[in-house]
């Protein structure tokens, strides 16, 4: 029996509004599994709790480890315990899956397709936040073999601010940005709108009208998912349905039981659970089992760094449905050069699945300390916290 012998945070600063944050648990006969973390601004929080489960988790035997890490619905540690905590499933499940000679989508399986279907958030890797910047971005991501889309275009848009900032003339310029974004990839290509619950109801049912000439698939997180506006959020569910979009969310759940509220509630066409915050692999995949159950598409969240980018892979791999995985594109460099070079390939708009044991990827660590945490100029923009 192998037993963990340490646990390691890194925090990796990748460019000047991005932190990723990875776990690393070795084991006493030199196995390493790694996960990721990665919640911008709350390093300093993730790294402490890092601390303070090692001290419960070193010493155990990795077969039993999982006690320490178990989802707790009524956690006092919130988002940040649930993020560790999923980091450190993460990590185990790579150990177990390398100790078992099996890569891990085979490991949690039955694996059940060998590529993964993915669109680009081009949020991050936009260059200029005007219009033209926006549809340069979308060109260059087709280009690169994606074929459908994502953007995050309402900048400095908050609902609890309108008394003091002009959001609705800021909620038509990122009107502008879609518009030239879907003039960009044609009308073929699917196009995805991210609002990171910035609006309120009201402002939320205007837009998917106006929005609606466009042609979204999907309208992601309109407004707070707090179970208080939930009733609101199943409103706006008709809403889109009347004008043939999609209503997508719950990028932020962190187990099964908050997916089957929102799925029993008739709340999302579509539910986008994170390998990082909702329980790690087999959280994930308890997630994707009530989105089949319920009729709801599973299409995971997955807008930061390259670690949780492949475990995001293998829960996809292993899951009974997918549409598509999201991918954080063009960030930075440092995507690929942080597992060495060792990324999924893009083939014909889906990732091929890795086959080597475990997660098929290892940090750099040398690549990594060489550029180390840093912290982050406070923004209001929620889209500077999650992508």
């Amino acid at each position: 029996m192998s037993s963990i012998a340490a646990i390691e945070a890194v925090v990796v600063n990748v460019s000047p509004k991005t932190n990723w944050t990875f776990i690393a648990v070795r084991t006493d006969a030199g196995v390493t599994g790694w996960g990721e973390c990665s919640l911008n601004r709350w390093e300093p929080l993730l790294t402490a709790y890092v601390e303070v489960l090692a001290q419960d988790i070193v010493g155990r035997d990795v077969s039993t480890a999982a006690e320490a890490i178990r989802y707790l619905p009524h956690s006092p540690g919130g988002l940040v315990a649930h993020a560790v905590k999923s980091a450190l499933e993460q990590a185990i499940t790579d150990i177990s899956a390398q100790l078992a000679a099996q890569a891990i989508h085979q490991f949690i399986g039955p694996a059940r397709r060998h590529t993964v279907p993915a669109y680009a958030n081009i949020n991050r890797g936009v260059r200029s936040r005007s219009p033209e910047g926006f549809a340069d971005a979308a060109r260059a991501a087709l280009a690169a073999g994606y074929q459908c889309v994502k953007l995050a275009p309402f900048d400095g848009v908050i609902a609890e601010d309108a008394d003091t900032t002009p959001i609705d003339d800021r909620i038509h310029e990122g009107l502008d940005r879609v518009f030239a974004v879907r003039d960009a990839i044609g009308p073929g290509s699917p196009l995805l709108v991210d609002c990171h619950w910035r609006l309120d109801e009201a402002r939320a049912t205007a837009l998917i009208g106006e929005i609606a000439p466009a042609s979204p698939y999907w309208i992601e997180c309109p407004i707070s998912e707090h179970p208080s506006q939930f009733g609101a959020i199943a409103r706006l569910r008709e809403r889109t349905r009347s004008q043939g979009i999609q209503l997508a969310g719950g990028e932020m759940i962190t187990g099964a039981e908050q997916a089957a509220a929102m799925c029993a509630s008739s709340l999302y066409d579509v539910l986008m659970p994170d390998v990082k915050y909702a329980g790690g692999y087999h959280g994930m995949l308890a997630i994707a089992k009530i989105c089949n159950a319920s009729g709801v598409t599973f299409s995971p969240h997955n807008p930061t760094g390259p670690i949780a980018h492949l475990a995001s892979i293998h829960v996809c791999a292993a899951a009974p449905d997918v549409l598509w995985l999201e991918h954080q594109w063009a960030e930075s460099p440092l995507f690929d050069a942080l597992i060495g070079g060792c990324a999924a390939p893009l083939v014909d708009g889906a990732f091929v699945v890795p086959s080597a044991p475990g997660l098929g990827a290892a940090l750099d660590l040398v690549v990594a300390r060489a550029h180390p945490h840093v912290s982050l100029p406070r923004n209001a923009n929620l889209d500077e916290r999650l992508g």
